[in-house]
């Protein structure tokens, strides 16, 4: 694979539930170490997308091809159920907005960062211990908290804990769902820095669904902006929140819609 080949190809999706339209007919290529941003008021499509595309809810209609590591590209949904979830454990990661989603509750920080290391075939307890401790003082964690539980962490703690989790096994695509919501805004600046510049220097690709404008401009290299099911405008980021073309895009960057 060279730099110039998508990573992930999304063809033409589309998911129903039952006689309602969770999205329609979506299509985009994310090339390796590229960020692409989802945003649009609530309903209107990006969490069942970002669902379909990270290999939690098959679509009714479309194909989703992924650049494996081995065979090239291959439709998820082609898979095997194992090879999907051991996909979805070692190259793959899932910032869920709730992080206790995302985080094993009833083991310590460093077990969750090192069960991650276990899922790609690490056994010595050592270098799992050595690669969590470094994976938590990069994200800013007090690392003498490496064997407490996450219950016992802050909102913004669990996220930086779910963050060095996903990444400590250096995935080629990170799925981030609202990941700085119900934080303090300083808490929410200090963790989107974090985050692009973790996934920046690993050379991640990135899909963030957010209804935050400030998240994607800080984060996304490209920005979809979705209405009713279906992505009413595609672009670079600065260009579509800058000069938006779209009238319902220019009632987002105005504010005036609740998104």
């Amino acid at each position: 694979m060279t730099a110039r080949d998508p990573l992930l190809q999304v063809c033409g999706l589309t998911h129903r539930y039952g006689r309602h339209l969770g999205c329609r007919d979506v299509s985009f290529d994310l090339h390796p170490g590229e960020i692409l941003g989802i945003v649009g008021e609530s309903g209107s499509g990006k969490t069942t997308l970002l669902k379909c595309v990270s290999g939690q809810l098959q679509p009714s209609e479309g194909e989703i091809r992924y650049r494996t590591r081995d065979i090239g590209a291959v439709d998820i949904y082609a898979m095997t159920e194992a090879r999907r979830r051991l996909l979805m454990r070692t190259d793959w990661g899932i910032v869920y907005q709730n992080a206790r989603d995302g985080l094993r509750m009833k083991v310590s920080a460093g077990a969750n960062v090192g069960e991650r290391l276990m899922a790609i075939g690490d056994r010595h307890y050592g270098n799992i211990r050595t690669e969590a401790v470094d994976w938590l003082e990069r994200v800013e964690m007090d690392l003498g908290r490496i064997d407490d539980l996450p219950g016992t962490f802050s909102g913004g703690m669990q996220q930086r804990l779910q963050i060095a989790r996903n990444l400590v096994t250096k995935p080629r695509l990170v799925f981030m769902d609202e990941p700085t919501s119900g934080l303090d805004v300083s808490v929410q600046a200090r963790l989107l820095d974090l985050t692009r510049g973790l996934v920046g220097s690993l050379g991640i690709a990135c899909v963030v669904v957010t209804h935050d404008l400030g998240v994607v401009r800080l984060l996304s290299h490209r920005l979809m902006v979705m209405k009713g099911g279906e992505v009413v405008e595609h672009g670079l980021t600065d260009q579509v929140l800058d000069d938006p073309q779209h009238p319902y895009t220019q009632l987002l960057v105005s504010s005036i819609l609740p998104v």
